[in-house]
């Protein structure tokens, strides 16, 4: 355990993400000297480690994911301090903020998975096959492209290995817990290897009547074509069935009287299925010793389908404002479709002017991404007092009848993208490197109302540069500053089914980054702000989305991770976020004016946690316990009413683990310990998700 927990602890503490991470090489002892790294090329990254690019990086490692016994990509970013949670649908994906920004609160936050975009629908994903979570932060837009200016997530992947691997894990826990999770990987001769790993879960929940069904299975093959060339595949399948979760009401801020198991919904609705199915290839190709070539290829297809009965929103037509005993309700269809492809051809490599050392980077992607939206709602009459799908909230009646929904929005949407970017990371001196940078992106937009039969079109070049700066103070300390814009097209259309604009991002921050400082001292701050315009925002009224104006953040972040002893290990971060609006808007939908400064909605401007680890030996077997203090802060719980706030609430997470035979090991883990009544997000006073009181589970892992 502690050895690979020292492994995790070097590869966070000097960012190199331009290591493999897949195939260490570790001698029998635990001593941090003897561990080798073998490098590799990232996409948009070349053969740069992170720690030498001005950016801040959080990397969040799979062994510090099952030490701290987490299961779900979503609980495992709660260890960066720049992300929050958002609103997520009802449960059915994974949404959160980086620096106070985050995309259009009605659909999926978008991230990278192995550099290319993961569009689409990707439920509740699971860490079974995630080796690290690169949380790369501030201004990067200007070569990843599309991003938001708080930064980007990039997962990486298992890789395949030579060596035959592998475990199987099986957890039981409160709220009827059943989980199985496998990971194989051997080599089919000397040139090739698989891998096949995964997760499959059949669960409660806290909520009343919510279950989750999931499988999740990522099998990949590495081929050595030869000395100088690899080319990889990996799929991704994805199942899961699950009801759509709108959470609790709140009237008058009174938190105290929440019950956070009660449901609204009808639990004749049945699960929504997220499902997918995506394929990656990936050349890498040594030109020579200084120059790479690496190409990819991604599709991905997917769906979101399904009914549910949600609380009605429009004070107009909601009844529990009068009456406690009668909650409105609409009644929701959804069936939507996306097929999302990627490609790219990147060159990368490194040559020198004088006395100046460049490392280059040129490349090109392109996307072609397809929605097709069909949604429909039943609700009542506004002012009507139609209790026709009505629920007593005390005494829940599943027997009478359901109306049908009818059509509300049914679109196909088409996005084309061409993206030219280049990058030159000069060695101005011994110590201090110049980073210059450009995107220039190529959109193509159009979306078909089939309703209506009309077509809207958007056609537009974007260019975004990109400026830094690194200096090293020592081998190990280093400051930097870095400058961004960019872009990112809009989906959809608006209540008054217009095209939105894209929005457009600018920003700055300034850091410091330090790693193995006096052989135990690893972490970075830095200062940022950024600005957005055309943020969408959610229409409460009509499930829909609205353009929220500009939108500005700034803040401060530091992480610092340390080694108290030998077997005693540290971790502290916290991020101030001042996330608001820019300028004064009306909300179109409602017709409430949302003044300049207002906050953005579930941004905490503190959040931050503390981490304790520690390796030690219980009758001679190697064991680790650990604990973590998770804070977030206050939060504005409804865009429209600047007076609904979700209380900061404290979590308390302790895990342990005891090596039973070389093969065999037992792990506990216990969530919010003191059982705390908190609440995770909340996209209108009438739609808050109540989190998880206490919930323990205990693993079985068997090794091989």
């Amino acid at each position: 355990m502690k050895k690979q927990f020292l492994f995790t602890l070097v590869i966070a503490s000097n960012s190199a993400f331009a290591q493999d991470l897949n195939t260490p090489n570790t001698s029998n002892n635990n001593d941090i000297e003897h561990i080798e790294i073998t490098q590799f090329w990232q996409p948009y990254r070349g053969n740069v480690p992170l720690f030498q690019m001005p950016q801040a990086v959080d990397q969040i490692n799979a062994d510090v994911i099952e030490n701290e016994g987490i299961t779900r990509f979503i609980d495992a970013l709660s260890l960066s301090p720049s992300i929050v949670r958002q609103n997520n649908s009802g449960g059915m994906f994974d949404s959160f903020a980086i620096r106070g920004f985050s995309g259009d609160e009605n659909n999926p936050t978008g991230y990278l998975v192995n550099g290319f975009n993961s569009r689409g629908y990707n439920g509740n994903r699971s860490t079974a096959n995630i080796q690290a979570i690169e949380v790369m932060k501030g201004p990067g837009s200007a070569l990843y492209g599309q991003g938001e200016p708080g930064g980007t997530v990039n997962i990486v992947t298992k890789k395949p290995q030579f060596e035959k691997q592998g475990y199987v894990q099986g957890t039981l826990g409160n709220f009827n817990k059943k989980q199985i999770e496998f990971d194989y990987t051997n080599g089919f001769n000397e040139e090739s290897a698989f891998r096949i790993n995964g997760a499959y879960e059949d669960s409660d929940t806290h909520r009343d009547h919510v279950t989750l069904e999931s499988l999740h299975l990522s099998p990949s093959v590495l081929w050595h074509v030869s000395e100088n060339t690899k080319l990889s595949y990996e799929m991704e399948i994805l199942d899961q069935k699950k009801p759509l979760d709108r959470g609790v009401y709140v009237l008058n801020n009174n938190f105290d009287e929440i019950e956070a198991e009660d449901f609204y919904g009808d639990i004749r609705d049945g699960a929504h299925k997220v499902a997918a199915l995506g394929h990656q290839f990936v050349l890498n190709h040594k030109l020579n010793d200084n120059w790479h070539l690496l190409s990819g290829f991604a599709y991905r297809d997917s769906s979101f389908k399904g009914l549910s009965s949600d609380t009605e929103l429009s004070s107009g037509r909601q009844l529990v404002y009068t009456d406690p005993n009668t909650l409105s309700r609409q009644r929701r269809e959804r069936d939507y479709q996306a097929l999302d492809m990627n490609a790219r051809f990147e060159l990368s490599g490194e040559l020198a002017t004088g006395t100046i050392k460049h490392n280059l980077l040129v490349g090109m992607d392109y996307y072609n991404f397809e929605l097709d939206t069909d949604y429909k709602v039943w609700r009542t009459a506004w002012g009507s007092g139609d209790t026709t799908y009505s629920i007593n909230p005390n005494n829940p009646d599943y027997t009478q009848p359901q109306p049908e929904p009818l059509a509300k929005t049914l679109t196909a949407e088409e996005q084309k993208g061409l993206g030219l970017y280049a990058q030159n990371l000069m060695a101005l001196t011994e110590k201090s490197k110049l980073l210059l940078g450009v995107r220039v992106d190529k959109l193509d937009q159009e979306i078909l109302n089939k309703r209506s039969d009309s077509v809207q079109t958007r056609n537009q070049t974007e260019f975004s540069p990109r400026l830094g700066y690194i200096y090293d103070i020592n081998e190990n300390v280093n400051v930097f500053t870095n400058y961004a814009e960019g872009f990112r097209p809009n989906p959809g259309l608006d209540s008054d089914r217009n095209a939105f604009e894209p929005e457009e991002t600018k920003s700055l921050e300034v850091g410091a980054k330090w790693h193995n400082v006096a052989n135990r001292f690893s972490g970075n701050i830095a200062v940022f702000t950024a600005e957005k315009t055309n943020m969408l925002t959610a229409e409460p009224d009509t499930g829909l989305s609205a353009t929220l104006g500009e939108v500005e953040s700034q803040g401060i972040e530091f992480n610092l991770i340390t080694e108290l002893t030998n077997n005693t290990n540290l971790e502290l971060a916290y991020a101030y976020t001042d996330a608001k609006t820019a300028n004064d808007v009306i909300n179109s939908d409602w017709g409430v004016p949302i003044p300049k400064g207002s906050r953005l909605i579930n941004i905490a401007e503190h959040v931050g946690h503390v981490s304790l680890r520690h390796f030690t030996q219980i009758m001679g077997k190697d064991s680790y316990v650990g604990a973590t203090v998770n804070y977030v802060g206050d939060r504005l719980g409804e865009t429209t009413d600047p007076d609904y706030i979700l209380p900061a609430y404290t979590l308390v997470n302790v895990s342990a683990a005891i090596d039973l035979s070389t093969q065999l090991t037992l792990k506990l883990d216990v969530n919010n310990v003191f059982n705390e009544a908190y609440f995770e997000n909340s996209y209108h006073k009438l739609w808050t998700m109540p989190g998880s009181p206490i919930n323990y589970s205990a693993s079985l892992k068997y090794q091989f």
